[in-house]
């Protein structure tokens, strides 16, 4: 094999896999095996004190699911990564090494309804916090960063609305500050933007979307870029000081860009046994396969539905980035050059109401709770995804009561506009 770097659509199929050494089988294995045997008392020990790299339990490793984590960090250009089970886990995972109690993250307004839930409520049981900051006021988010800060966080195309974040701007500051910034890239997708390309130290995928994109299994993914200093000052001790676990051994020092990587299995997959299923990481391997084919076709059939819900007059307004009208859209050429995705909102006419009679009206679409399938899905966030959000918080994320989010399928474009035209005039009757 030559030196010359693949292409995505190359790595897409082949990244992290070869023929089985053993049988020789062309796709890669579902290794249903709760253990594995070692070599002998040795091997077990030089495993156990992570002197060498191989399998012991599939709550810390799995060949399965380690080849699925190969292959998302070779499609993000990352040093390391894993996977786990679900991307709420793996928000978790990424922060597990960076947080102790007292510290806290900042993060943009504009997130996803059970991540903003997580952020504002759930890690407060961990002794950590978040400051949410709206991301275009960059001044505000150098201002939120103080003493106790470890983290910025927020989406590359944020959900519900599709708006794309400015991350060479976001990781200036982090740089700044001497912390990581993490970037969840799951409705954007590695194909549509690489945020390790634009200074992100972490990434982290719900696996659920658009990698699997078949809407089959739950997964998520945080992959390390590898080249952070934990060891630049005091404030991950988890990497940079020793680990009494393992008889003191300092992470950083001894495993340098893989040193994430391996204490987030050494430790947090350990301690937190957040495990992916190997059937699970094999179904997402078979996604990935068509990732690239998928995406585009994705953001054509976007591009087409939002244009013509723009021009409908029953229609209020369209977030898509991908329209000249966004305030988004030069960004999409820089931070998305591949498309500005495939999820957004439109307003309806009428309000509330409104929105349930379209819901209740489609017949194409899925009333679903889930985003990235290959099917096109609706839902009306303020009632669901984002219900446990107050009205302002609500307004910050763009998940409004008069509108609805869509996640648009490669289905025939054509197809799609039929079924929100017939379930408007219903609607709207």
């Amino acid at each position: 094999m030559s030196d010359r770097p693949q292409a995505f659509d190359t790595l897409q199929i082949h990244g992290g896999a070869a023929p089985d050494p053993a049988t020789g089988a062309r796709q890669v294995p579902i290794y249903q095996s709760t253990a594995f045997v070692f070599q002998d008392a040795d091997h077990a020990a030089r495993l156990f004190n992570l002197q060498e790299v191989g399998y012991i339990y599939s709550r810390l490793t799995n060949p399965t699911v380690a080849a699925l984590a190969e292959r998302i960090t070779h499609l993000e250009g990352g040093a390391g990564g894993i996977c786990c089970s679900s991307g709420h886990a793996a928000q978790i995972m990424a922060f597990f090494p960076l947080m102790m109690p007292g510290c806290n993250i900042v993060a943009s307004t504009r997130l996803y309804g059970g991540t903003y839930t997580q952020l504002t409520q759930t890690i407060k049981r961990f002794g950590w916090s978040a400051k949410l900051v709206d991301f275009d006021d960059l001044d505000a988010v150098k201002a939120a960063i103080d003493d106790d800060t470890r983290a910025i966080f927020c989406e590359s195309i944020a959900n519900p609305g599709g708006y794309i974040t400015d991350l060479d701007a976001i990781a200036k500051i982090a740089d700044d500050a001497g912390i990581p910034l993490i970037v969840d890239n799951t409705s954007a997708s590695p194909y549509l933007c690489k945020p390790i390309d634009h200074g992100a130290t972490l990434v982290v995928h719900s696996t659920t979307k658009y990698l699997t994109g078949n809407g089959t299994v739950t997964g998520g993914a945080v992959i390390d870029s590898g080249k952070f200093d934990w060891s630049a000052n005091d404030k991950f001790p988890s990497l940079s000081q020793p680990e009494p676990a393992y008889h003191g051994l300092t992470f950083h020092e001894v495993l340098g860009p893989m040193a994430f990587t391996f204490h987030s299995i050494a430790v947090g997959l350990r301690d937190l046994g957040m495990t992916m299923n190997p059937q699970g990481a094999h179904y997402t391997l078979m996604g990935i396969e068509t990732l690239s084919l998928r995406m585009q076709k994705h953001v054509e059939n976007a591009v087409k539905v939002a244009k013509w819900l723009e021009a409908d007059d029953r229609i209020e307004s369209v977030t898509y980035a991908g329209l000249e009208s966004s305030p988004y859209f030069d960004r999409v050429a820089r931070i998305c050059p591949n498309g500005a995705g495939a999820l957004f909102t439109f307003a309806i006419k009428g309000g509330y109401d409104n929105c349930v009679k379209l819901i209740n009206s489609v017949e194409l679409f899925s009333h679903v709770a889930n985003l990235g399938d290959a099917r096109s899905l609706i839902i009306h966030s303020a009632s669901t995804t984002h219900r446990q959000l107050t009205d302002e918080q609500r307004q910050a994320a763009g998940a409004l009561p008069n509108v609805v989010r869509v996640s648009i399928g490669i289905e025939d474009a054509d197809d799609i506009i039929a079924d929100l035209d017939q379930a408007l005039t219903k609607a709207l009757a």
